[in-house]
C-alpha cells in the first residue's frame, strides 16, 4: 500500500467522528433546552398572575367592593409564589359599564424573557359579579 492509499483510507474511516458531531450538536440542543425552560417559566408566571388576579376580584365582589382587600389578596397571593419579583403593580376597580356591577383586579407584571425581545410588560385582569355580604358562604374568611 502506498502513502496516498493509506491517507485516503484514513480519511475514508469514521474513527473519532463521534466527539465531533457531540460537539457540534450539543450548543443545539442546549439553545433548545434552554428556549423551553424559559417559555415553561413566561407561562407558569402567566398563569399565577391570573389565578391572583382572579382571587383578588372575588374577595373584593364578596366583601361589598372593598378593594383594598381584592388588591392586598391579590398580591398576598401572587407573593407567595415564584412570581413575586416579576409583579409591578397592581390596581383595583368596580366596573359599572356592564348591565352589572364588577369587581376588575388589574396586575402588570414584567415577563421574565431574555434575548433579543428583551423585558417587556404584561397586564392580567381577574373580574368577579359584585354580590352583597348576605351571600358569602358560610364559613367564608377574608384574610
Amino acid at each position: 500500500m502506498t502513502v496516498t492509499g493509506a491517507l485516503v483510507d484514513r480519511l475514508r474511516a469514521d474513527d473519532g467522528a463521534a466527539p465531533v458531531e457531540f460537539a457540534l450538536i450539543t450548543p443545539l440542543l442546549l439553545v433548545v433546552t434552554l428556549a423551553v425552560l424559559q417559555l415553561a417559566l413566561v407561562l407558569h408566571v402567566r398563569e399565577v398572575a391570573i389565578g391572583a388576579a382572579s382571587q383578588g376580584a372575588r374577595v373584593a365582589a364578596m366583601t361589598n367592593g372593598d378593594l383594598f382587600q381584592g388588591k392586598a389578596r391579590a398580591e398576598r397571593v401572587l407573593r407567595q409564589s415564584i412570581a413575586a419579583p416579576a409583579l409591578r403593580s397592581t390596581h383595583a376597580r368596580i366596573d359599572r359599564e356592564g348591565p352589572v356591577p364588577v369587581a376588575a383586579v388589574d396586575m402588570t407584571l414584567n415577563l421574565p424573557i431574555v434575548g433579543m425581545f428583551g423585558p417587556t410588560t404584561m397586564t392580567v385582569t381577574g373580574r368577579s359579579l359584585l354580590e352583597s355580604g348576605s351571600e358569602l358562604v358560610p364559613g367564608f374568611a377574608v384574610e
